[in-house]
C-alpha cells in the first residue's frame, strides 16, 4: 500500500494518525510546499492538490525514485511552517537541509528537462 501524503508527514511531525485538529494547518502547509515544488518543475505540470488522507506520494512523484527526497522536503518545509523551531541554530539547519533538497530536486528536473534560457535565434 502507497503511503498517504497527509499521513506520512504528520507521523514524522509527531502527530497521531488519528488527531485531526490539526489536519487544515498541516494540509495547507503541505500544499503550499507542492506549489513550490511545481516552481521548481518537479511533479505534475498542472500542479497538484492534497485534500484529505488518500493523496499518497505515488500520486505526485510517480515511480521515479530520484525523487523521494521530496518526502523530506515536503516535512522539512511543512515543519518550519507549522512547529517552528525555537532556536536559531536549529531554524539555521532545517532552511539548509531544506535549500539543499531544492537544489538537488532542480538538478535532476533540469537534468531531464533543460531547456537553454539563451536560445540561439536563427533568422532567415
Amino acid at each position: 500500500m502507497e503511503s498517504s501524503i497527509l499521513t506520512s508527514t504528520k507521523k514524522i511531525l509527531g502527530i497521531d494518525e488519528g488527531y485531526t485538529a490539526f489536519d487544515l494547518d498541516i494540509l495547507t502547509h503541505i500544499n503550499s510546499v507542492f506549489a513550490t515544488l511545481n516552481d521548481l518543475g518537479i511533479g505534475p505540470a498542472e500542479g497538484f492538490m492534497v485534500e484529505d488522507e488518500t493523496a499518497t506520494w505515488g500520486d505526485f512523484i510517480g515511480t521515479d525514485k530520484r525523487l523521494n527526497s521530496v518526502k523530506s522536503y515536503v516535512y522539512l518545509r511543512v515543519r518550519l511552517m507549522f512547529d517552528p523551531p525555537a532556536t536559531s541554530y536549529l531554524m539555521d539547519s532545517l532552511n539548509r537541509q531544506a535549500q539543499e533538497f531544492e537544489w538537488r530536486l532542480n538538478t535532476i528536473r533540469e537534468g531531464d528537462s533543460w531547456t537553454d534560457p539563451n536560445p540561439v535565434l536563427v533568422i532567415e
